[in-house]
């Protein structure tokens, strides 16, 4: 072997040692097609974490702290309830209006006293068993907590329970949910289901279609049939919420249950890949609710009247701050609106910063005030450009759990009042 010959398989051979000491490159994480958190923002807070940002190694302990409670818990269906729901089919979701008691001691004639009465804000115990609620709330919240603990931290026990969990309730023909909420929010004696009940799904089911676009990106167990299921679950549950007359008339509410409504239409429909509708769903909330339902001084009058009206203020721009994210994905500057009294979201999150900060006494009626409850509204206010807001987040009190806006920048009832 000649010398050059030499000196080249010894390099060949120092380069290849060099490859096993040296790792290469890290693959970038890939970008999750979620419809209201922001992909790409994820994709960004991954790689600051692997590169060990200490702010967000912060948050990300939060974050695995409450995905760790969810590993042993569940799954849940809602075949499991001790009584169907009225029309028999124990495939069907089945819940009791919150704010609705009965107005005698039951008997073996009446067995529920009727009749009932309702006392807004006041939350009656009896709808916690013995329907579907509970239950489904803990879907919404441990699916969405399991699937970004997999994503940040690539741990595949994360992913495999998330996965199970949505198998269970959605997509296992023994177990799953029919993709309809005829029956939420019935009151005993009275009504065998109610349009205001589509709100169950809407302030929460968003996070679950998130949920499953993380697992999308290559979860461990998260088949492409898992995949498939999901969507065929998501155009039949979209199908029902544009073609029902409970969907219809919950569309046209003029609260914070149009907001929410509008809302979960438009990221299903984007989801399900009808980004037209999504995006007029987005420009119509323009003129359809912002105008009516926020006044000049950036109140809400209609969830002022409420005995929780701080509850409710916060939750119907829990709904707009969403609401506005998915707008971001279709080209739609929600944010950016102004009414013709001046209305904006903008003014609606700063009318709520005195209260939110410490600064000033809620000055309208609240049964139960939780200063915490403003903090994502204010996060999503503050990264859209609000001077305000941004000057208020050092001030915001942390809600239970920890702050991880870093991680989930999309905002939650902070002070869910579901039970």
């Amino acid at each position: 072997m000649s010398g050059r010959s030499r000196a080249a398989v010894l390099l060949a051979a120092v380069l290849a040692f060099g490859a096993v000491l040296v790792p290469s490159a890290q693959a970038a994480p890939k970008v999750p097609k979620t419809a209201v958190l922001d992909g790409a923002a994820l994709q960004r807070a991954k790689v600051r974490l692997d590169q060990g940002d200490p702010q967000l190694r912060r948050a990300l302990r939060d974050l695995t702290a409450r995905a760790d409670t969810w590993l042993d818990r569940g799954p849940w269906t809602v075949v499991d309830k001790p009584k169907p729901a009225p029309g028999g089919d124990v495939h069907d979701y089945l819940s009791q209006a919150p704010y609705w008691w009965p107005t005698t001691a039951p008997t073996a004639d009446n067995p529920w006293g009727c009749p009932y009465v309702q006392r807004d804000g006041q939350r009656n115990p009896e709808v916690d068993s013995g329907t579907d609620r509970q239950d489904v709330e803990k879907v919404f919240d441990s699916t969405y907590d399991l699937s970004l603990a997999w994503y940040y931290t690539g741990k595949a026990q994360y992913a495999r329970k998330a996965g199970q969990i949505l198998r269970t309730w959605f997509l296992d023909p023994a177990t799953k949910m029919n993709p309809n909420l005829n029956h939420a929010q019935f009151i005993p004696c009275k009504y065998d289901g109610r349009a205001i009940g589509i709100i169950d799904f809407s302030q929460s089911y968003t996070s679950v279609v998130d949920a499953a676009a993380v697992l999308a990106t290559g979860a461990p167990g998260w088949t492409s049939a898992d995949r498939s299921g999901m969507a065929r679950w998501n155009a039949d549950f979209l199908g029902w919420l544009r073609g029902s007359d409970f969907g219809r008339q919950e569309g046209a509410a003029g609260n914070n249950h149009g907001t929410f409504y509008d809302m979960q239409l438009a990221a299903l429909a984007y989801a399900v890949g009808d980004k037209d509708l999504a995006r007029r769903t987005v420009l119509d909330a323009r003129a359809r609710r912002i105008d009516p339902q926020i006044a000049g001084d950036g109140s809400q009058p209609q969830e002022l009247a409420r005995t929780r009206s701080w509850h409710y203020s916060t939750f119907d721009l829990v709904a707009y701050t969403r609401l506005a994210a998915i707008g971001r994905h279709v080209g739609v500057d929600l944010w950016a609106y102004r009414g013709p009294e001046g209305q904006s979201m903008f003014k609606a999150v700063d009318y709520l910063l005195p209260a939110a900060t410490g600064a000033a006494a809620w000055p309208h009626p609240e049964l139960e005030f939780y200063r915490y409850a403003a903090s994502d509204v204010v996060h999503a206010a503050a990264d859209a450009g609000d001077a305000a807001a941004r000057q208020a987040v050092p001030k915001l009190q942390a809600p239970p759990g920890g702050d991880v806006w870093a991680l989930r920048p999309a905002a939650e009832q902070l002070d869910s009042i579901a039970g």
